[in-house]
């Protein structure tokens, strides 16, 4: 049985920094290298991190499959524009292909219906093909592409996909 539950204390801070070390570890380095993802986790999804981004307004959520965490997502709301983000959505790789993605996804669109919000929209690396392919199967459009500058010598090449869902 899954389980989505928000994370609101140091151990589910904890979680989410070790399943990205995890999941981030074992896909990313064939897209944007070892190095990148060893400055992205420390960056963006180390506990500091996390927690900075919760304080900011960031919401996580940790999808658990039975007593054992899977994976997790994080969004952010914009109600003056009518979005929601999906920031981050990842899933162990023995879970991937087993619905759980999905069941992330249908909690973002309750999400934004409950919101009142009408689109949902994410970046993903234009490298990442398989994931892009996921998005598109569920309706998913690239609507525009951006290249952001991180820090440390590195940069996002993404492209921004949107769902709308009126």
């Amino acid at each position: 049985m899954r389980a989505i539950t928000p994370v609101t204390e140091n151990h589910d801070i904890q979680l989410v920094a070790d399943l990205a070390n995890e999941i981030w570890n074992e896909h990313f380095p064939a897209i944007i290298g070892q190095t990148q993802v060893d400055y992205m986790l420390c960056t963006l999804q180390s506990t500091i991190a996390v927690t900075a981004q919760l304080k900011a307004g960031q919401e996580y959520y940790l999808l658990y499959q039975e007593a054992d965490p899977v994976g997790y997502l994080s969004l952010v709301a914009d109600i003056d524009r009518q979005k929601l983000m999906i920031s981050k959505i990842y899933i162990k790789r023995a879970e991937r292909g087993s619905g759980s993605g999905q069941h992330l996804l249908d909690f973002v669109k309750q999400q934004c219906s409950d919101r009142g919000l009408g689109l949902i929209w994410l970046t993903v690396n234009r490298h990442n093909l398989q994931t892009i392919d996921w998005y598109k199967r569920r309706g998913f459009i690239v609507t525009d592409e951006v290249i952001k500058d991180i820090g440390g010598g590195f940069f996002m090449d993404d492209l921004i996909m949107e769902l709308a869902l009126i």
